[in-house]
């Protein structure tokens, strides 16, 4: 791959993690939610906002570290990727979560800009995956979980 084409994805890649694009980005979603809120329980609904912001953290954290740590164990599936349905989470909690999300993006958007890393290069210890495949698959779980975050922030508001 040449150089600008090289520049050019790992500048959409990081669009793709961190602006939003077609939806809302992360930063838009927490400027607007009802922390207050975030622990409430939304009848028909399995989780509290917290929880799903947590389930992401998780999976953000575990996606960063297989892509970069050899030694690195995932959580057991799928347990290990949710906490206690006991746990509806508090404002605290919530603003934990928040820095520790926008720790590990960060981290996953050093490791895609920075020209050393092969982004189509087999992870070693892996199956088959690249960085540039766990770049997309974070892209796509992060959206997947913000779109459930923003029709539970309306929810929680009241409606619309």
């Amino acid at each position: 791959m040449n150089e600008a084409n090289d520049k050019s994805l790992r500048d959409q890649l990081l669009a793709l993690l961190g602006a939003g694009n077609a939806h809302l980005s992360f930063e838009d979603f927490c400027k607007d939610f009802p922390v207050e809120k975030c622990g409430q329980r939304i009848e028909g609904l399995p989780y509290t906002a917290w929880q799903v912001l947590e389930h992401m953290r998780i999976a953000q954290w575990d996606i960063l570290e297989f892509s970069r740590d050899a030694n690195h164990v995932s959580p057991p599936w799928p347990k290990g990727y949710w906490p206690s349905v006991d746990d509806g989470g508090s404002v605290s909690q919530w603003q934990e979560t928040v820095v520790k999300f926008r720790h590990d993006l960060r981290e996953m958007q050093d490791l895609v800009a920075d020209p050393s890393t092969d982004l189509f290069a087999t992870i070693p210890h892996g199956t088959g995956q690249t960085v540039l495949r766990e770049a997309l698959l974070l892209a796509d779980h992060n959206s997947n979980h913000l779109g459930a975050l923003i029709a539970m922030s309306r929810l929680l508001q009241g409606g619309s």
